[in-house]
């Protein structure tokens, strides 16, 4: 299987971008090798938690619930054409067949699609070739296929508005099949299902098969997870990391499929007894989204998930709808223990998650004011960035300080240099340099320290904008859509002129002149790789954030410690030449 970078939705852009930054940042420590002993070592990535790919075992007597028995009707019962039923809420409207008893069209009304029309989440391209949502999962193909393609009699027809159900019904003698669904005013629907052949109850889970309607890219593809929660513990697994057919055994509070921004997720009555199958299939998308050619196309992946217990029937609650933070914390999931009994984890602000989510609360805050998200983020990277102003500062006057001592150091490193590293004598150099430094008031990592501050803040600012829903199609000057790239790129653009300025600006007091200089080239190249195709939103977040810098270093370059600065840098570069 081919791989798709993704510079939008990946998942793992964000532990990319952090490796980004510590290569930057190694660099800049690499030109002044007294810090090295002093940084401190990120701690080793967790492995992923292992998939479990056996078969489920067989339940025993003891552990599992009797099975409900499904009636069989000896005539048999099975509808004579195909026809459709259609039931709706202010928040969806959904479109039943009685062929397989499945989902055909689920669309969510509050939210659009690429063409501005009402988005329908069922995959238009993956669900007729692997299933649709609410079709049935059984371990015995054949009679999988039969189940989710035989014509069901249906309860009603028509259109119908929750609260509201619909029961679809199948029998021909050895099978027989029923299936419920039960709506009201939410984005749940409660799913109730039997099957039974030759008068024995067998496992039929239902199942999310294939994507979701938002997917048109491999990159959108490459967003999708499998993901699950068992007591207070979410996982997400990459499509990578999925096989297709494999059982997971739970017990799950919640598991299904999700994407960047959309979710269908099953909650069962009985998280002990419920198990989840993991589906994943080829898929040919078109290579070029504004001009499709299908001789022009690349293989991705789709995901879905099979989700119930094994050996009898199901009783669910499926959530289908946005990953919106106010939605989620409003469907009770009374299984959590140890975390709030929601669905709220669905919500992936990343490592920084204690600090992106309430940067994303107060991003909230800022456009019930404004009512625009654009000029939300603008005030809120404002008033960040002035409050970053001490740090910067700090770090300033640190740098200074090394540089007033950096003669002495050199006198001492001299007086050792005849020495070999492994010699013991080295190590009265260090101690004489430590005390060199706590005599002056120095701290060798006072400088590196305000930027080591500052990184969280920038990660949780990412993962907040990359997982905001809010941010959808939200428009803001010439952009039309704040989740996806710059049309123009002038924002990346501007970042890298402004961050050029930046660096030029800002005095170096303990850089030699050469190093800067290809600092001030490498740096904002690099950023503008990175940032080139990511989210308009965040290129804006990092765009004003330079300016506003650019006005604080002008600033701060006529102050006292600012003059100090440069005649440090100026005095360093003369004795150079």
């Amino acid at each position: 299987m081919a791989d798709f970078p993704n510079p939008q939705q990946d998942p793992g852009m964000e532990r990319r971008l952090l490796l980004v930054f510590a290569l930057i940042f190694l660099i800049i420590i690499g030109f002044q090798p007294l810090f090295k002993k002093y940084l401190p070592q990120a701690p080793a990535a967790l492995p992923p938690p292992a998939q479990t790919q056996a078969q489920p075992a067989p339940a025993t007597a003891s552990s599992a619930p009797a099975p409900v028995p499904v009636p069989v009707s000896p005539s048999g019962r099975q509808a004579a054409a195909e026809e459709e039923t259609v039931i709706e809420n202010d928040l969806y409207r959904i479109t039943f067949s009685n062929r397989g008893a499945v989902a055909k069209s689920w669309v969510l009304k509050k939210y659009d699609d690429e063409k501005r029309q009402p988005l329908d989440v069922v995959n238009s391209t993956a669900a007729p070739q692997y299933g649709y949502p609410l079709s049935l999962w059984l371990y015995d193909e054949g009679l999988r296929n039969k189940v989710n393609t035989a014509l069901y009699v249906s309860s009603t027809s028509g259109k119908l508005t929750a609260p509201g159900q619909i029961t679809f019904e199948y029998a021909d003698g050895e099978l027989s099949i029923r299936k419920t669904f039960r709506f009201d005013d939410t984005y749940v629907v409660k799913v109730e299902t039997a099957v039974a052949y030759k008068g024995s109850t067998v496992t039929a889970l239902p199942m999310w098969p294939a994507g979701f309607g938002d997917e048109l890219s491999s990159a959108s593809y490459a967003a999708s997870h499998i993901e699950y929660q068992f007591d207070g513990n979410t996982e997400r697994l990459p499509f990578k990391k999925v096989s297709g057919g494999n059982t997971l055994p739970g017990p799950f509070n919640w598991a299904g499929v999700t994407d960047q921004y959309f979710a269908a997720v099953f909650i069962p009555e009985d998280s002990a007894g419920s198990s989840m199958v993991t589906l994943h299939y080829p898929i040919q998308v078109p290579k070029d989204l504004e001009k499709p050619d299908p001789k022009d196309q690349v293989q991705t992946s789709v995901l879905g998930a099979a989700v119930g217990k094994t050996g009898g029937s199901n009783a669910l609650r499926l959530y289908v709808g946005p990953k919106s933070l106010q939605v989620l914390e409003s469907i009770s999931v009374p299984t959590i223990t140890g975390h709030p009994q929601d669905l709220r984890s669905l919500v992936n602000f990343g490592f920084f998650g204690v600090i992106a989510r309430p940067l994303f609360l107060w991003l909230k805050w800022n456009y019930s004011y404004v009512h625009n998200w654009g000029w939300a983020i603008v005030i809120q990277t404002f008033l960040i960035t002035l409050a970053l102003v001490p740090l910067r500062i700090s770090s300033m006057r640190s740098a200074l300080k090394m540089q007033k001592v950096q003669p002495q150091m050199k006198a001492i490193q001299e007086r050792y240099k005849k020495y070999s590293m492994k010699d013991p004598r080295r190590q009265e150099m260090n101690a004489e340099i430590g005390a060199l430094m706590k005599r002056e008031g120095v701290n060798p990592v006072g400088g590196c320290f305000p930027m080591i501050l500052q990184m969280p803040f920038l990660f949780a600012y990412y993962s907040m904008l990359n997982a905001a829903l809010d941010l959808r199609h939200a428009s803001f000057l010439w952009m039309h859509d704040l989740s996806a790239h710059d049309p123009l790129y002038l924002l990346p653009i501007v970042l890298v002129i402004t961050m050029f300025v930046t660096q030029k600006m800002t005095p170096q007091a303990g850089m030699d002149p050469s190093q800067q200089k290809m600092m001030n080239i490498m740096m904002p190249a690099m950023m503008g790789v990175i940032f080139f195709n990511l989210a308009a939103g965040l290129n804006l977040y990092y765009a004003e954030s330079n300016l506003i810098m650019i006005a604080q270093q002008f600033i701060m370059n006529r102050t006292k410690l600012g003059r100090e600065m440069r005649e440090a840098a100026l005095k360093r570069a003369a004795k150079k030449k």
